[in-house]
């Protein structure tokens, strides 16, 4: 397992859509620092198992087999802004692109739109990719991947949220690896006339909620004694 302290440059406030945080280490400087070219990015047609329109990058599968009309458009997918990169310092207090261990970053989409019995569901595939920086090395890096759609407007609404957490390994003599993942189960009623058409699914990494998670449940306080 790589260890190391893991950060986004700004991360989830998914109530307000206010971001905060701070950049680690740009691609470009990451760049520089491995030392064979980065093989480019691997197309996303077969991204569902098929080669149907559904596995294209940001396309959309339509027709009898998903209970949708033959114009219907699927939501897009868009890369949540400041939780597109993922990195982890050897030095957190102090990050540079020199103590980096690792960086990774969201490369293609694709979404695939079904209805069935009035649920609405959405399958998102993403594919990563993983670089090692100067401290980083063979193993496993844990990749925490927050897909949720949101109804955008004034006062933007989330109606469905979901957090998957993918281990890519990192092999021996390699300095970046190229990941995919489909995220499944972003099910919610269909909404009433056009709503639709103001949903978007963002995708970023979320390494705080892993953090919140791995929080010891608070102690139950202790019931106080009957005094006669």
């Amino acid at each position: 397992m790589i260890s190391g302290v893991v950060s986004v440059p700004e991360f989830w406030h998914w109530r307000s859509g206010v971001t905060i945080g701070l950049l680690l280490a740009s691609p470009t400087l990451l760049a520089g620092c491995s030392s064979s070219a980065l093989p480019s990015m691997s197309s996303v047609t077969s991204m569902f198992g098929s080669d149907t329109a559904a596995g294209k990058a940001n396309a959309s599968t339509t027709g009898a087999a998903t209970g949708l009309p033959s114009n219907f458009e699927c939501p897009d997918v868009t890369v949540r802004q400041g939780a597109s990169t993922l990195t982890s310092s050897a030095n957190p207090a102090e990050p540079t692109a020199m103590n980096l261990r690792y960086q990774v970053t969201i490369g293609g989409t694709a979404r695939e739109c079904r209805m069935e019995g009035g649920l609405f569901s959405i399958k998102v595939g993403m594919e990563g990719r993983v670089i090692l920086g100067p401290e980083g090395s063979a193993g496993s890096v844990d990749v925490p991947l927050r897909f949720a759609v949101v109804e955008e407007g004034i006062d933007p609404k989330v109606i469905v949220t979901k957090l998957d957490r993918i281990a890519v390994t990192v092999p021996d003599n390699s300095t970046n690896v190229l990941f995919t993942h489909v995220a499944e189960g972003l099910v919610f009623p269909m909404p009433k006339g056009g709503a639709i058409d103001s949903y978007v699914v963002y995708i970023g990494f979320d390494p705080l909620s892993v953090q919140e998670q791995k929080k010891p449940p608070k102690a139950k306080a202790k019931p106080k004694k009957k005094t006669s």
